[in-house]
């Protein structure tokens, strides 16, 4: 049997453990010992739609590069769960190691002759140092995490260190999991030639870093980007958008005498969430709601009436799988031609697409300034992978100095020098009309917000002339959007290859890591990342610049590449998919076999 080789800061780490069983918390322990070494970590947590029972795993990839993208095969499987066990053994590489509870012996049908086993006695060490069954069950967590801290040579005092934070105020606690810690150690330390050929070394790379979830970071830029009001209804994988709000508002927006500057509301449904984001938007506050696919779908008739009306309203569309409820706790990019055309008839939203918790942060924040600048619905896409799992991010940055754009808003004196109000006016030429807000003059700039079609002073008519002004003039701020919205990324000032990758969001990552495993064979690509919709002219020249653009996204339709061809006219063939839509984080494994498929190394040419 063949070693895995030197592994050292780069290798995937995978514990399958039992919904509901309190493993969560150990695990992120385990994880964070890894960045707190000072090298890059990237945990996802896979865990099921129900309460408690079903399987579920939680990965860490260890890259000293850097790389953050989920990795194709498992170095070092933990086996907590015994439904789960065939499968997990068989995930396991050649050389990998599969560790498991030793208390009983294990069952021939899970063992293989290309891999080390690692048993630890987990349960029995329970039974006979703890007599309540709930603390049987976590401090076994905590055994095997310490365990760990020998196998792969992890600083035992960083996980000390962590759990004196994490038991703060309740230091009680902290003796007994140091117990159990080094019950885990001293049993390796006895039995097990330490550490495995892949570990962990201390480095200083993650010194200027901070781990944080895309939901945190996007109630978190709520509130920096001046929203007081969040209306929602529960639904994952957002929910903790809302729950992180809370937490940030109660810290941010609460007065010297205990009063609260800010109003959450849990909506009824989705219909209700989006319908008192609209309303409190059209009297000024900046409001927003955080909801999933089935929440859009649901609140497209409110979001049209928002375009059509031009009423600002922010939404954070956490995508998962669909279609219908899919799986619940699983990711896709799968609501991108539902949103960016959500309402009836000729309806077009302007969406962000952050690829980090940073970004999060920063695009939430903006969102606001867009909502209102272009007096429209803003909907920020990110998704379960991003939203609720932890991810090694910059830190998040904020400029005292910056000022909220509030748009085309008219003051009192303005509106006093006025003869008559025209809501629905284009005076500037770039599409988007004046608005005022309720109260700010006392008998002028009122005006009826409806649904139905309307001239330039917001009264009703179905004069078809008065309705194409209108709706041209709604085609024409989508085009002054372009140039507003975030810029796409693009990687190389001048094309170094005919060819080129287009991705976003959370694909990201592995496109990233895809290219440069790449281009060590030789294959070079060009590499653009989309930050929002509309598509800027660079998006499109771009595109035009290259022979093939491989179009990552994940979902199994396309709907990315369906965008680019509806709105810049790219020709089908151009445009080539690799597709991802099984629920997991893509990876760059996948992004390499699936470019290779089409463009042999030998095959490729540079650009001149």
């Amino acid at each position: 049997m063949s070693g895995t080789g030197s592994k050292i800061n780069d290798f995937v780490v995978r514990l399958a453990n039992v919904n509901g069983t309190g493993s969560a918390s150990a695990n992120f322990l385990f994880a964070k010992s890894i960045f707190r070494s000072g090298v890059f970590m990237t945990p996802k947590n896979i865990f099921p739609s129900n309460i408690q029972g079903l399987p579920t795993w939680y990965e860490i990839r260890v890259s000293e590069k850097g790389y953050l993208g989920r990795r194709e095969g498992i170095d070092m499987m933990v086996a907590m769960n015994p439904q789960s066990m065939m499968q997990d053994v068989m995930s396991v590489r050649p050389g990998g190691y599969f560790f498991y509870d030793s208390t009983k012996p294990l069952h021939p049908q899970f063992k293989r002759s290309d891999i080390h086993y690692i048993g630890v006695p987990l349960m029995q060490m329970c039974n006979d140092n703890y007599t309540d069954a709930r603390q049987r069950q976590l401090f076994k967590n905590i055994i095997y995490v310490g365990a760990f801290s020998a196998l792969l040579n992890i600083d035992l005092q960083i996980m000390i260190d962590l759990l004196a934070e994490q038991f703060k105020g309740k230091e009680k606690l902290i003796e007994p999991n140091v117990k159990a810690l080094n019950m885990g150690v001293d049993y390796i330390k006895a039995n097990y030639k330490y550490p495995l050929e892949f570990h962990v070394e201390k480095r200083d790379l993650t010194k200027d870093k901070i781990v944080i979830e895309g939901n945190n970071a996007c109630g978190l830029g709520a509130v920096y980007g001046g929203a007081t009001v969040l209306s929602w209804y529960p639904i994952t994988p957002s929910t903790s958008v809302a729950e992180a709000f809370a937490d940030w508002c109660h810290q941010f927006r609460v007065d010297k005498d205990g009063k609260n500057n800010f109003a959450i509301v849990q909506a009824e449904d989705e219909l209700a969430a989006i319908g008192m984001v609209i309303g409190a938007n059209w009297n000024g506050a900046r409001a927003f709601t955080s909801t999933s696919g089935p929440g859009v779908s649901l609140m497209n008739e409110f979001l049209g009436l928002a375009y059509y009306a031009e009423v600002p309203a922010v939404l954070i569309d956490v995508q998962r799988t669909g279609p219908s409820t899919g799986m619940p706790t699983r990711t896709q990019q799968s609501d991108v031609m539902e949103a960016a055309y959500a309402g009836h008839g000729d309806t077009k939203h302007i969406l962000l697409f952050p690829s980090t918790p940073k970004e999060c942060f920063e695009m939430t924040a903006e969102s606001f300034d867009l909502a209102e600048e272009f007096q429209t619905p803003i909907i920020l896409m990110t998704d379960l992978d991003l939203g609720m799992n932890d991810h090694v991010s910059d830190p998040l940055v904020w400029d005292d100095k910056r000022k909220y754009k509030r748009g085309k808003v008219l003051t009192a004196e303005q509106l006093e020098k006025m003869e008559r109000f025209g809501r629905y006016y284009d005076v500037d030429g770039d599409g988007i009309p004046y608005r005022t807000i309720p109260g700010t003059h006392p008998t002028k700039g009122s005006y009826f917000t409806r649904g139905s079609s309307r001239d330039e002073y917001a009264v009703y008519t179905e004069d078809s002339a008065a309705y194409k002004r209108n709706v041209d003039r709604l085609a024409k701020k989508f085009e002054t959007a372009k140039s507003k919205v975030p810029a796409p990324h693009i990687y190389n000032a001048k094309n170094t290859s005919k060819n080129a990758m287009l991705f976003f969001g959370t694909s990201t990552y592995s496109s990233e890591e895809a290219c440069d495993l790449m281009k060590e064979e030789g294959i070079a690509l060009d590499m653009i990342r989309l930050r929002s919709f509309p598509f800027s002219k660079e998006v499109h020249d771009f595109i035009n610049s290259h022979d093939k653009v491989f179009v990552i996204e994940q979902n199994r339709d396309a709907q990315m590449r369906s965008c680019l061809m509806i709105e810049l006219g790219i020709h089908p063939d151009k445009l080539i998919s690799i597709l991802n839509y099984d629920g997991m984080p893509i990876t760059a494994d996948f992004i390499q076999r699936s470019v290779k498929k089409v463009l042999a190394p030998g095959k490729v040419v540079a650009a001149n």
